[in-house]
């Protein structure tokens, strides 16, 4: 059986935790790109606790600095997962797999395969623009994770993944029968790596259903992120027990959740959570867990407003659709990120000075 070759792009928690799971499939090997935690994995491996999979070490077969060094390696990749943060509003980053992808037996990217495992609507269009004939594959996941200390990944709870190939409209040369077939396969061949690696809760879907399963988690991202952020810092479990802010979560659901049938031409499938059940459900977890865009705003880092919040208004209203609610949630931490970024260049400008 042939090795599979597969590169972390973003080897924070969530990349650093699937990539060792994919590790354990047979005749795999998998490499990171590390940035600020290089030294630490390059010295000790990724160190890692999971209530699921218990503690042990995952040591990659390649670590590498930057995307730079790993092109000039010459591995031919057969998956490049991407679990960076989906930030269009400052960079393409679908610019950085160019030399990756150009390294491959096909010589035009088509035997890399793209897997996309990033919050938020739109995400898979900046790469099927840049590489037309390049299998993409998109993936949800609902997993908690964080690493507090560079190369520390301590595991939660949930490993749930679904995974189905995006396949854009029929006017790309990516949709001919015969490369939409590939991607199936890709995609089918993926999921199976995952479940062979003890990831029970990956699922392979089609192309339709994946997307509903980003609207779904839409719902859930652009209600309680954005409302954590702005409620300053409360944790998704004590929103959803409060009052007046359940109400306005519960709300912020259901306008999605209604919004979205009407864009994908379909209804949820039954067995999708309703916004209630959504509630329910946040108001069991204990564990005190913060919404990534939270987590963000305190680092003082750059949030995923485009992707969980902008883009889902920008797709609804060219349907002639309106999501008032997630429209004043967008502008308001919009204009508070702008406004924290300038208050930080006036700050750089005069240090400098001094």
């Amino acid at each position: 059986m042939p090795t599979t070759n597969i590169l972390i792009l973003g080897a924070g928690a969530i990349g650093a935790f699937y990539a060792s799971r994919l590790a354990l499939a047979p005749n795999t090997l998998v490499s990171v790109i590390c940035r600020s935690n290089h030294a630490a994995v390059s010295h000790s491996g990724f160190s890692i606790t999971s209530p699921t999979y218990g503690h042990y070490t995952f040591r990659p077969a390649h670590i590498f600095a930057s995307p730079a060094e790993a092109a000039a390696a010459h591995i031919v990749w057969d998956y490049i997962l991407v679990s960076t943060k989906a930030l269009p509003d400052v960079s393409d980053d679908s610019e950085i797999l160019t030399s990756l992808l150009s390294k491959n037996k096909h010589g035009d990217g088509a035997g890399t395969a793209v897997v996309l495992v990033q919050n938020g609507l739109g995400v898979e269009e900046p790469y099927a623009a840049r590489f037309p004939n390049t299998v993409i594959l998109s993936a949800v996941t609902i997993a908690s994770a964080a690493q507090n200390t560079p190369g520390v990944i301590t595991h939660n709870r949930w490993t749930r993944i679904s995974i189905g190939p995006y396949l854009p409209p029929s006017t790309s040369p990516s949709t001919s029968p015969l490369n939409s077939q590939n991607a199936i396969d890709r995609n089918s061949h993926f999921t199976a790596l995952l479940r062979a690696g003890g990831i029970t809760d990956a699922d392979a879907y089609t192309h339709s259903k994946l997307q509903m399963v980003r609207w779904h988690k839409i719902a859930i991202n652009a209600s309680m992120n954005p409302s954590a952020v702005l409620s300053h810092g409360t944790p998704n479990a004590l929103m959803s027990a409060d009052p007046e802010l359940s109400i306005h979560l519960l709300a912020c659901m259901r306008e999605v959740l209604s919004t979205a049938p009407i864009i994908l031409g379909c209804a949820f499938p039954a067995d999708f959570a309703s916004a209630e059940a959504i509630l329910r459900s946040t108001q069991k977890n204990t564990s005190g867990s913060k919404p990534s865009m939270l987590l963000d705003w305190e680092k003082g880092a750059r949030m995923e407003i485009e992707v969980i919040l902008g883009n889902p208004i920008r797709i609804a209203r060219e349907h002639g659709l309106e999501m008032p609610r997630l429209q004043s949630l967008y502008a308001l931490l919009r204009m508070a990120q702008e406004n924290r970024e300038a208050a930080k260049k006036e700050k750089e400008m005069e240090n400098s000075k001094l």
